[in-house]
């Protein structure tokens, strides 16, 4: 289950990149209002998997889903940079989060 939760922790890290994005430097209100709520609710979802998981494992996948989908998701909806390099870093940082997953005893 706290794998579960860490997943859903780094989804709504990515949300709230997004939001706060939109939020044009929290100028705009409704943006705004969902990065604090997906900002608050992802780093609470992380603290609830951090009750069974170890805190750098846990940290480094929820920030490498977070640093990972931004990235992907920002080349597939910004039109960010997809420079072979780019794409190959993304990978190693999603190669990481797998590998924490298959390693940890949790």
């Amino acid at each position: 289950m706290a794998w579960v939760l860490l997943g859903l922790a780094g989804i709504l890290e990515i949300a709230f990149a997004f939001a706060m994005k939109g939020s044009e430097g929290f100028t705009r209100l409704t943006p705004g209002l969902i990065a604090a709520a997906t900002g608050v609710s992802s780093v609470y979802i992380l603290s609830l998997a951090l009750r069974s998981l170890p805190v750098g494992t846990a940290y480094a996948v929820w920030t490498g889903i977070g640093a990972a989908g931004t990235a992907i998701l920002g080349m597939a909806i910004l039109g960010d940079s997809t420079t072979p390099l780019r794409i190959l870093c993304i990978a190693l940082i999603l190669g990481g989060v797998i590998g924490l997953k298959l390693v940890s005893a949790n």
